[in-house]
C-alpha cells in the first residue's frame, strides 16, 4: 500500500481536475448536466482511480484502477476537442488543458508499464 498523495501522477490529476473546474465554470448555464458534468466527473475520475490503485491490495488492482484512470483521462481529452467545437473553449485553452493532462497520461502509461 502507498499512500497516494506522494505520486506526482495524483498531484498532477488534481490540478488539473480544478483547472477543469474552473474553466467549465465559464461555460453556459445549458451544459451544467451535459458537457460541464462529464468533464467533471472525467476529471475527478482520473485522480480518484489513482488514489484507489495506491490502496488496493495486489498489483492486478492497482493496474486495473490505473487503466481506469488513463481511460477518464483519454475521455477528458475527446470533452476538450467537444468544446472547442462547440464554441466554449478556445483553441489556446484547449492546448492549455491538452499540456495539463499529457503528463498525467504518460505517468499513468509508465506506471501500468511497470506494474505488468
Amino acid at each position: 500500500m502507498q499512500d497516494f498523495r506522494k505520486l506526482r501522477v495524483w498531484q498532477a490529476a488534481r490540478e488539473m481536475t480544478v483547472v477543469v473546474y474552473r474553466t467549465t465554470s465559464a461555460f453556459p448555464a445549458a451544459e451544467r448536466f451535459g458537457l460541464v458534468s462529464q468533464m467533471r466527473r472525467a476529471a475527478t475520475s482520473v485522480g480518484a482511480n489513482i488514489a484507489e490503485g495506491a490502496g488496493r491490495g495486489s498489483r492486478a488492482d492497482s493496474k486495473r484502477c490505473l487503466q481506469i484512470a488513463y481511460g477518464s483521462a483519454c475521455e477528458l481529452l475527446s470533452h476538450f476537442y467537444t468544446a472547442s467545437d462547440l464554441g466554449f473553449l478556445k483553441e489556446v485553452q484547449v492546448e492549455e488543458l491538452e499540456s495539463m493532462l499529457e503528463p498525467v497520461r504518460r505517468m499513468l502509461a509508465g506506471l501500468m508499464s511497470r506494474l505488468k
